[in-house]
């Protein structure tokens, strides 16, 4: 059976929305803390992090990994997956949509077969997962 493993982070804010600031922490010491602010995160200035950053990073990472494993599963092991990932947020909306880039370098491959993996991948992710409420857009790129 699979252990269980938790990731977590805490955030400390002081203030109210519009003028107040936090500071976000991860439990493993990973990076060091960083700054938060709702003028950050509803306008996009300020040179701190948004809960939409991280949410970005997150699922940037969980899908390399899942887009690795698919290819290997494939019997296509990539030698390099690079993937970035945008979080569109609108202030009194929320998080709009998700746009995953993804460039790899799979020897062995199709450009067809290496799209329809990437795209399985996107479903098999575990954030994509979680995430599935909000439109998620993938853009691939097979390099040679």
């Amino acid at each position: 059976m699979p252990r269980t493993v938790n990731s977590a982070a805490s955030t400390v804010w002081e203030g109210d929305l519009a003028s107040g600031s936090g500071r976000t922490t991860v439990a493993s010491g990973a990076f060091p803390a960083v700054d938060i602010s709702w003028r950050s995160r509803a306008e996009g200035e300020g040179g701190q992090t948004t809960p939409e950053e991280l949410i970005a990073a997150a699922h940037a990472s969980c899908y390399s990994m899942a887009l690795s494993h698919e290819l290997a599963g494939k019997g296509t092991p990539p030698t390099r997956v690079e993937t970035s990932a945008s979080v569109a947020f609108v202030a009194g909306e929320g998080i709009t949509g998700i746009t995953l880039t993804v460039e790899a370098t799979v020897p062995g491959i199709s450009e067809d077969d290496f799209l329809a993996v990437a795209e399985a991948a996107k479903t098999g992710c575990p954030v994509s997962a979680a995430l599935a409420s909000v439109p998620i857009t993938l853009e691939a790129t097979l390099k040679a």
